[in-house]
């Protein structure tokens, strides 16, 4: 997996914090669309959802493509009522950004999860 060193900074920064039971990341949506803009990623379809009473947007997809390398990043994210970020679950080429386990959590290394599908018994197999 490429590195993302604009989502390093974002942890260090406690501005993308991993949250195990949501299996996503607390996280200002358009911070992280920034992020994924700087990492080379060009934005071809956002759409936001508003299912909410308040007609503010419940959640949305974002998704960008890096012309150079052909890598494809994709954003969804839950806004949750009286919280200030939303719950994203961010992308790259298929692999998910998780919040580590062990050292890659120390150093605040996004690491990829695991995809069922291509794992043994999934589709892929």
């Amino acid at each position: 997996m490429r590195q993302m060193k604009g989502f390093n900074e974002l942890r260090e920064q406690s501005r993308m914090t991993w949250i195990e039971h949501e299996h996503g990341w607390d996280a200002a949506p358009d911070e992280i669309f920034s992020t994924l803009l700087g990492e080379g990623f060009a934005e071809c379809k956002r759409e936001m959802t508003t299912s909410r009473g308040d007609s503010q947007p419940a959640g949305g997809l974002w998704q960008g493509v890096d012309r150079r390398t052909g890598s494809v990043a994709s954003a969804i994210w839950v806004n949750r009522p009286a919280w200030h970020r939303a719950i994203m679950f961010i992308e790259v080429d298929g692999e998910s950004f998780t919040g580590g386990q062990g050292r890659e959590s120390d150093r605040g290394d996004p690491a990829p999860e695991r995809d069922p599908y291509q794992d043994e018994g999934g589709e892929g197999s």
